[in-house]
């Protein structure tokens, strides 16, 4: 595990308006107390919402802002968040994990609000993390158990193609983002626009932008180690820092400003790929 700052300076509570953001490759938990309202956006990770107190209110691309105490956001879907001041804490999960799987496998709508009583425990736990000291071991249970906390019925049955599977494999192992499609539909032994086809069908979004949320996510963890928006644009593949810059706006809702203003940890992924 990784800090911005050293674990010792940030122990013991952590009920702040500073956001907190605990990473790893594909995903992230934030806790914190928001203020002012996340424009809409939209972004390939599953969004998990748990109000650590009162309530916050959320809207997808059309209709009316609903309060809630508990809400999943599919992935790629338009939304609007407002924490209202109140403390909350968000996952965002790769769907294309066992646990992304599970969890949208029952999705109807573009935003889902589960009731306060299904996710107690897993809000009593995250009170209690922050709470107390800092303890990096503890955090990829604590996530898998609040992932757990918003899945509902059975393990899915759906499973991705294995020549989709083989190349999402192949992106998470390379630190060099710019596959082709040509690259990929060779490594999935398809035509170029077969495997184009078939990624859309299975992964919900077009091959290179895939790759730009990848993108998004490895600059958040340059960002998480301490380099500047320049430097981060430059690792994570982008053309320059105004590009991540708006690509943050766009998937995101704020400013990497806004991110490096945080508490970084970086931890190992606590999901199965």
């Amino acid at each position: 595990m990784t800090s911005k700052r050293p674990a010792a300076a940030v122990a013991g509570n952590r009920w702040s308006t500073t956001p907190h953001w605990y990473l790893w490759e594909g995903g992230f938990l934030l806790t914190g107390r928001g203020v002012g309202i996340v424009p809409p956006h939209t972004h390939h990770a599953i969004q998990l919402v748990v109000a650590l107190e009162g309530s916050f209110a959320i809207r997808g691309a059309h209709g009316d802002w609903r309060r809630a105490q508990g809400a999943i956001v599919r992935p790629d879907a338009v939304h609007s968040y407002d924490p209202g001041g109140a403390l909350n804490a968000m996952l965002f999960v790769d769907p294309e994990s066992t646990e992304g799987l599970g969890l949208v496998a029952p999705l109807r709508n573009d935003i889902t609000l589960v009731p306060e009583e299904r996710l107690a425990d897993c809000a009593a736990e995250l009170r209690r993390f922050l709470e107390q000291p800092f303890e990096s071991l503890r955090i990829p249970d604590l996530v898998r158990k609040c992932v757990h906390a918003f899945c509902t019925g059975a393990p899915p049955s759906r499973r991705l193609d294995p020549r989709v599977t083989r190349v999402l494999a192949a992106i998470r192992a390379s630190d060099d983002l710019r596959m082709s499609v040509d690259a990929a539909a060779a490594m999935a032994f398809l035509s170029p626009s077969r495997f184009a086809h078939l990624w859309k069908q299975q992964v919900g979004l077009p091959f290179r932008r895939y790759l730009l949320w990848r993108k998004l996510t490895r600059a958040m963890l340059m960002i998480g180690r301490g380099r500047t928006t320049a430097t981060a644009a430059h690792e994570a593949d982008f053309a320059d820092a105004a590009h991540l810059t708006h690509t943050f706006h766009r998937m995101v809702g704020i400013a990497p400003s806004v991110l490096m203003s945080g508490e970084f940890f970086e931890i190992a992924s606590p999901f199965e790929a």
